[in-house]
Formats: C-alpha cells, sequence, structure tokens
C-alpha cells in the first residue's frame, strides 16, 4: 500500500487546491471521506499555527495516518489586522463568502486605495500519529479592490488585488495563482518537508 498523507479538511475548495499543489508528492493523498473519518475539529484558537496545529493533531491520531493541516487569513492592515484569524467567521455563522466580502469592502468604504494594504497568510501543520510536528507559513501581500472582481477562487480572493499583476486573486487561473498564493507557497515549503519524511521511512 502506497504511504498516504490525509488532508484535515472537509472542505472541497481546499481539498482541490491541495490536490493540485501537492501532485508529485511521495504519498497519495487522501481525505476524511476517503478514509470514512468524520471528524469536526473546533477552530477557535488565537493562531493560524494553533488551529492548523489541534486540526493536524487530532487528525493524525484518529486516523492513524500522517495529516497535513491548515489555516489561513486575510489581514487587511487599515483594519488593524482583521478579520485575520477569524477570517471565516467574519460577518457571523452561516454567513457565506459574499457576505463576508461585503463586510470587508463596507469597513473600507471611506478608506482610499493607497491605503488599502493587505496580506493573505496561511499555515500548515504535518503532524505524525505519534505527535511529531512540523510547522510551514507562507503568505502573499497585496490590496483590496473597491469591489469584487474574477470567478476563481474562493473566499477573499475577488476582493485582493494582487498589484503586479493588476487583478484579483479570482481573476488568475488556478497555476497563476499557485505560484504566488499564500497557500501555494506554504504548500512548495510542506512539499519539501513530506519529501524529507518519505525518505526517513513510513510515518
Amino acid at each position: 500500500m502506497p504511504r498516504r498523507v490525509l488532508l484535515a479538511t472537509n472542505n472541497a475548495h481546499k481539498v482541490g487546491e491541495y490536490r493540485r499543489l501537492l501532485d508529485g508528492v511521495p504519498y497519495e493523498v487522501v481525505t476524511p471521506a476517503d478514509v470514512a473519518l468524520d471528524l469536526d475539529v473546533e477552530e477557535d484558537g488565537e493562531t493560524y499555527a494553533e488551529n492548523a496545529t489541534r486540526k493536524a493533531v487530532a487528525f493524525a491520531r484518529a486516523s492513524g495516518l500522517l495529516c497535513l493541516a491548515d489555516d489561513s487569513g486575510l489581514e487587511v492592515f487599515a483594519l488593524g489586522g482583521e478579520p485575520g484569524v477569524r477570517s471565516s467567521r467574519f460577518a457571523g455563522p452561516g454567513a457565506t463568502d459574499a457576505d463576508r466580502i461585503a463586510l470587508v469592502l463596507e469597513r473600507l468604504r471611506r478608506v482610499p486605495g493607497v491605503s488599502r494594504a493587505a496580506r493573505f497568510v496561511c499555515v500548515i501543520a504535518i503532524a505524525r500519529p505519534t505527535g511529531e510536528l512540523e510547522l510551514v507559513e507562507g503568505e502573499c501581500r497585496g490590496e483590496i479592490a473597491a469591489a469584487a472582481r474574477g470567478s476563481h477562487g474562493f473566499g477573499y480572493d475577488p476582493v485582493f488585488l494582487v498589484p503586479e499583476a493588476g487583478v484579483t486573486m479570482a481573476e488568475l487561473s488556478p497555476e497563476e495563482k499557485h505560484r504566488i498564493s499564500h497557500r501555494g507557497r506554504a504548500a512548495a515549503k510542506a512539499r519539501e518537508v513530506l519529501a524529507r519524511l518519505a525518505m526517513e521511512g513510513p510515518t
């Protein structure tokens, strides 16, 4: 049986991105559904690293597999770093991506473009069932656009402007996005960790 690494997420968008980002690693990438694992871990930590660690450790212990989990967020400097670690909960329970985007734009309604700097941050935790853990991080800096644009990606991608490209993250192709995104940069480091772990032997 090939080595397997479990993605600690039930988010279909993230699963799709990670399958592309981890393509070619010396592991079969599997999801909780693939291994009949029904587990939900509360993401109420104070940092991305704390949330990613909680998920990776819990899923690794429950499955007996090497596990990869992430937590990510949008930090808008004019909003004091909000929504930050609360990015998915920013507009309250049951809110959609559109609701969260609308709230960010409303908070920035009187903030000029030159003051709308922001960054995406992603922390990936890789945990073994025995408890050993490694963390990697990636970030992407940009600005918040005046309005949502683009149909690719998910979350805050439609309002995250990549200045050097002149487009939002949601206007980039998946390949272009993965080259510069916070998740793409963190995943590149995670690939190095997974390659090293594979060389070290069974996990």
